[in-house]
């Protein structure tokens, strides 16, 4: 199989669909003469024309009204959000009529659009380029929320979303766009090595949402997390020897609620991290989902790793993020509550 780093991979899945189905049409942000400012739809628009890949006005809220008229027409529509934290102006229309539109008309009408958004920090982006809202789409009745944390399930997932007949809200966390980094927040310079890219199939196929992935299986604790976070727990976890199993959420909504449970069940611990703020974010409902499946098996208080309860601070990025020393001090917790 080829290796791909993340971007290559989404570029591969839209590729890909696009070939396969005329209707689907790529929208947003300098994604045509441009290729995108993270250069995931690099070569497509001279491709497949502007027609079907479409350069916008800097309008969120009409980025997505655009693409619901087209849905409802038959298309299928791949929004881009350029960041995360530009998508604000478009959540009204996402959650009163995106989300809304297949029960409002008794399913006479669906909604095949995908929105992709570069979400997350590591490119010095500061409070207005590196958010991490997933929660509040998450809490969203109507759409599906997706974070890959590999190019492998970029490719996977993204094809699963665009085929899908609802819509999906598609995180793309920006640190892993090209490949694996040093995990180490006392070493704040981005360090690509030689396996930043993924083997990755060159045709069509599909990563089911909906059900999360063991990245290793491990008796002693379980450690739930997802995008970047899954990288930064794995080296911890290597570096201290404990005996581990990691869960990739991948899929936020739907939740693979199985196999979050059977693995706590077997190691009576667990863990969650992930980068957004701690309060209110989607760990919460990953805590309580745990307490409620797996309550007479813990042995020990849940545990939370997450961002600061602050504004994204920009000249103090690397401390924000849950980094090893935080991660490893969760897990010197959990190991030695009863």
């Amino acid at each position: 199989m080829p290796r791909m780093n993340m971007i290559q991979a989404l570029n591969s899945a839209m590729d890909i669909a696009m070939q396969r189905d005329e209707g689907v049409i790529i929208l947003g942000q300098d994604v045509g003469y441009f290729g995108g400012v993270f250069r995931c739809t690099d070569g497509l628009q001279k491709k497949y024309g502007e027609q079907r890949v479409i350069d916008t006005p800097i309008a969120e809220g009409g980025i997505i009204a655009a693409a619901i008229g087209m849905s409802v027409n038959g298309l299928r529509p791949v929004a881009e959000i350029q960041f995360a934290d530009y998508i604000y102006p478009a959540y009204d229309q996402i959650v009163s009529e995106l989300a809304r539109l297949r029960y409002r008309s008794a399913g006479e009408f669906s909604a095949p659009i995908t929105v992709r958004v570069p979400s997350g920090g590591g490119i010095r982006g500061g409070q207005t380029h590196s958010q991490s809202p997933e929660a509040l789409f998450a809490h969203v009745c109507g759409v599906k929320v997706v974070m890959p944390s590999n190019p492998y399930d970029a490719k996977g997932l993204l094809t699963a979303a665009i085929e899908d007949d609802d819509p999906v809200i598609f995180f793309e966390p920006k640190r892993l766009y090209n490949g694996p980094f040093d995990a180490d927040p006392d070493k704040p310079a981005v360090a690509w090595t030689a396996h930043s890219k993924g083997e990755v199939p060159a045709g069509h196929y599909t990563v089911p949402m909906g059900k999360a992935e063991i990245v290793r299986a491990g008796s002693a604790v379980t450690i739930i997390t997802y995008g970047t976070l899954v990288h930064v727990v794995q080296a911890v976890v290597e570096s201290t020897g404990i005996d581990a199993e990691i869960i990739d959420v991948r899929s936020i909504v739907p939740l693979d609620v199985e196999t979050l449970a059977t693995s706590v069940c077997k190691t009576g611990r667990c863990i969650v991290a992930h980068e957004a703020t701690e309060f209110a974010g989607f760990g919460a409902e990953l805590v309580a989902t745990v307490q409620r499946e797996c309550f007479w098996q813990l042995e020990a208080p849940i545990e939370r790793v997450a961002g600061w309860d602050t504004p994204y601070p920009h000249a103090f990025e690397w401390e924000y993020f849950p980094g090893r020393k935080r991660i490893a001090a969760a897990l010197e917790q959990v190991m030695a509550g009863t």
